[in-house]
């Protein structure tokens, strides 16, 4: 008895046939594990605050001109950093280096996830007698979990309570930085006058020669 033949296996398209088109976010539900774009995981925000939304391919200068200027203003009592993907390493970075140069910044820092949706369009091949050119490229759409870092820096006291807080630190400023390179540095120079003193010792010949005159 013949065997019945097996399904032939279905063909699948090659990611590498394809390009990325765009990637945006995807409305999702409401919480703090979700949130579609624009929301935040801090509700009791100050007004006024800023919302700073880092990119992967944002400029941290750009980004820490802009936060430092106005964090400087006595109205803006806190400031926000969000970033979702390969920005959450830029995100912390950008929170960090204000906290150094801004003295008694309550922090508090929530982790959560975000819908990405990537577009994916069929790259379109060389023409052949097989392939006549003219063929509408074939669209691929990716939904994707990224996880997302907000980083919220508050001039107020916050609630220590709550999770991912962090009280300001006792040691700020650029101040605490720049001692050790300093004092690095003084450790191999000589002492104020011990250069002067060095030069001013005779050299053993003329010594030499004085002890024999």
């Amino acid at each position: 008895m013949a065997k019945p033949a097996s399904p032939r296996p279905r063909r699948r398209r090659r990611m590498e046939n394809f390009r990325k088109v765009r990637s945006e976010e995807a409305p999702a539900g409401g919480g703090a594990e979700g949130g579609g774009p624009g929301s935040s995981p801090f509700a009791d925000l100050a007004p006024g605050a800023v919302h700073m939304r880092v990119k992967e391919g944002s400029k941290i200068r750009n980004l820490l001109a802009f936060a430092t200027a106005s964090m400087a203003q006595p109205a803006t009592r806190a400031i926000v950093f969000s970033g979702c993907g390969r920005a959450t390493t830029k995100t912390v970075t950008c929170a960090e280096i204000l906290k150094r140069r801004l003295a008694g910044l309550h922090q508090v820092t929530r982790l959560r996830y975000r819908s990405v949706r990537e577009v994916w369009q069929s790259v379109p091949p060389e023409p052949t007698p097989d392939h006549p050119p003219g063929e509408p490229p074939a669209s691929l759409s990716v939904l994707k979990n990224v996880p997302a870092l907000a980083i919220l820096l508050s001039k107020d006291a916050l609630d220590p309570r709550q999770p991912g807080y962090q009280p300001p630190d006792p040691h700020p400023g650029p101040s605490s930085q720049l001692a050790a390179p300093t004092l690095k540095r003084s450790l191999g120079e000589p002492a104020t006058g011990e250069g002067s003193a060095k030069r001013s010792q005779p050299e053993p010949g003329a010594a030499h020669e004085d002890r024999t005159a």
